[in-house]
């Protein structure tokens, strides 16, 4: 998943730490990418190390949730190596507030290639918004990466 800056860079000695400001998800938390699972069972999982995510779609809900946690690590190990940027921006206003998945294509353990059209919603500077993407992935040394976007409006 990408984000549009909305926000100029700060210098890093004036930007508030990004770990400081993600919401408080324990283990036991719902998990952010809307499965009906508790967080350390679902992306947790994939956040800690344990396991990659076997399809594009629990990539893509991976990284939803990593957005909402703020686990850069995540982010790049998981973001395909010839678009990774060097770090993840987050914007301290924005607070992620669900997501919806309305269509894959291929994606599934027997692909190498695959897409999916998401919306997530946020909140920023009190204002609600939603970003809607067609994003896609591909296998990298075996394992599932976020490769690019396409912003619907």
């Amino acid at each position: 998943m990408s984000r549009r800056k909305t926000r100029p860079r700060t210098s890093p000695a004036s930007r508030p730490s990004p770990r400081a400001a993600a919401p408080a998800v324990t283990e036991a938390s719902p998990c952010p990418c809307g499965l009906d699972a508790e967080y350390g069972a679902c992306c947790g999982r994939f956040h800690s190390g344990g396991g990659t995510a076997p399809t594009a779609e629990l990539l893509m809900r991976s990284r939803y949730s990593a957005f909402v946690v703020r686990d850069e690590a995540y982010l790049l190990r998981t973001w395909a190596p010839e678009t990774r940027p060097g770090e993840v921006d987050f914007d301290p206003g924005m607070r992620w507030a669900g997501l919806e998945i309305e269509e894959t294509g291929e994606g599934t353990a027997f692909h190498r290639h695959g897409t999916v059209t998401f919306t997530a919603r946020y909140v920023h500077g009190g204002e609600p918004g939603a970003l809607h993407e067609r994003s896609r992935f591909a296998r990298h040394e075996g394992a599932w990466v976020y490769v690019d976007g396409d912003f619907i409006e």
